[in-house]
C-alpha cells in the first residue's frame, strides 16, 4: 500500500508537470520567467528530463536506504510544491485556475503527507517492536 500511494503522487505530480508546459509555469520561476518564451520553453523541458529520469532510477534504487530516504524527501517535497503553489495563487502570471490545474497539485500533496505518516508510523511500531524491555 505504501509503494502505491508513493507512486500516486508522483504520477500527479508527472502529470501536473505536463500540464505546467501548457500553463507555462516557467513564468513564475524566479530565473525562468526573465526570459523570451523561446528560450524559457525549451530550458523549463529539458530540465525535466533529468530530473524524470533521478525520480525513476532513485525511487527503485537497489539500495533500501536511499531508496527509503529519497520517497521521504519527494513526499515532502511534493507538500512543499503545492505551499509554493499557494505563496504564488496571485501572482499574475499564474495560469493554474479551475479544478483540473489545481487537483493533481493537491492530489500530489496530499499523497506526500499520507506517505509520510503511513511510513513513520511503520517505522515507529517497527521501533518500538524492536525496543521492547
Amino acid at each position: 500500500m505504501l509503494t502505491s500511494i508513493y507512486y500516486l503522487g508522483i504520477a500527479a505530480l508527472f502529470t501536473h508537470e505536463m500540464d505546467a508546459v501548457m500553463r507555462s509555469e516557467w513564468e513564475l520561476l524566479f530565473y525562468l520567467k526573465n526570459l523570451n518564451e523561446a528560450v524559457a520553453y525549451p530550458i523549463f523541458l529539458i530540465l525535466h528530463f533529468p530530473l524524470f529520469f533521478i525520480f525513476l532510477w532513485l525511487s527503485h534504487h537497489g539500495n533500501d536506504r536511499i531508496r527509503t530516504l529519497f520517497r521521504y524527501c519527494v513526499s515532502v517535497f511534493l507538500m512543499i510544491h503545492l505551499g509554493l503553489h499557494l505563496l504564488l495563487s496571485d501572482d499574475p502570471n499564474n495560469a493554474f485556475h479551475g479544478l483540473i490545474a489545481n487537483l493533481f497539485i493537491y492530489l500530489a500533496a496530499g499523497c506526500g503527507l499520507v506517505y509520510l505518516l503511513v511510513a513513520l508510523r511503520r517505522t515507529r511500531g517497527a521501533w518500538k517492536t524492536q525496543h521492547r524491555p
